[in-house]
């Protein structure tokens, strides 16, 4: 399948997909008090438009920061589906949260989201002052390909010397190996098929030999020694769940602080789309994280 049968494809996916992006399909049992505010950040890659939750309350300091990517398997998903528990995160963290419209494949092929959902990072950073933003404070997250974005980020960070202050990473089943072959993944019916996997793959990924580059795969990271700590969620009926408590057990082997729970029963996606009380949890505990993470520093 060439690029253009590929984008072909993929359009009609992100049509079908579309119904589900009017917001998160779970919303929150609470109206967080938090304020929105819509920036664009230039990129080498094109403008990142994003949307910043803000905590609608008087504050005499500047916040620390989460930058949030959303899932969608590299080619589709929009923030919107996450914009309603990134003001729970908000509220909750009592910090301010970016949520990042990042460029998809088959038009922006890997390495493009992860340079350029690094640049949304750096540019968060230097233009602190301006976001009202503690510089010092900055935590990455994302769910599902968004968490594997974050990973990239953090070794890409670590590459160029920690340039930025990361000082926390979270990972929402995140896809983490791109080079296994889906059906070599545990199997179960509620997982995403095999063959869209493959599909989001192919379209992510120029090249057959891009899958083990750490920045698309961080499972063959060579060394994760000194990474920001994480906290690492996975869903017990998810093909990526091995992968992903494989990493969180490659952190902690690396002396990172790892803060992992798997929620049995879940499938992928569940923080969006699986049962209210579960998901909430989930995203409650990722806020009481980041800001255990946040105090610490």
């Amino acid at each position: 399948m060439d690029k253009d049968q590929q984008l072909a494809m993929v359009k009609k996916v992100r049509e079908a997909s579309m119904n589900n992006v009017s917001g998160s399909t779970l919303q929150p049992s609470y109206t967080p008090q938090v304020k929105q505010e819509q920036h664009v950040i230039p990129t080498t890659y094109g403008d990142a438009p994003v949307t910043v939750h803000i905590p609608d309350r008087e504050v005499a300091h500047p916040l620390p920061v989460f930058v949030n990517f959303h899932g969608g398997g590299f080619v589709m998903g929009d923030p919107k589906m996450d914009d309603p528990w990134c003001s729970v995160i908000a509220d909750r963290a009592e910090c301010i949260v970016i949520n990042v419209d990042y460029v998809l494949a088959p038009e922006h092929k890997f390495p493009a989201p992860v340079y350029q959902s690094y640049e949304v990072v750096k540019w968060i950073s230097e233009h602190a002052e301006e976001l009202h933003i503690d510089a010092k404070r900055i935590a990455v997250g994302g769910h599902s390909a968004g968490g594997n974005l974050a990973a990239a980020i953090c070794l890409l960070n670590k590459e160029r010397g920690d340039e930025l202050n990361i000082v926390y990473q979270v990972l929402d089943y995140a896809p983490l190996d791109l080079a296994t072959d889906p059906e070599q993944k545990p199997q179960f019916p509620e997982a995403i098929p095999n063959d869209i996997s493959r599909i989001f793959n192919a379209c992510y990924l120029e090249n057959p030999e891009d899958a083990r580059n750490p920045l698309a795969s961080p499972v063959f990271a060579p060394s994760l020694t000194g990474l920001p700590s994480a906290l690492v969620i996975t869903a017990e009926r998810d093909s990526l769940a091995a992968e992903t408590v494989g990493y969180a057990k490659q952190l902690e082997e690396a002396g990172v602080q790892v803060t992992a729970k798997q929620y049995a029963g879940a499938a992928h996606g569940f923080t969006h789309n699986g049962e209210l009380a579960v998901a909430e949890d989930a995203w409650h505990l990722m806020s009481d994280k980041l800001k255990e993470a946040f105090t610490a520093h």
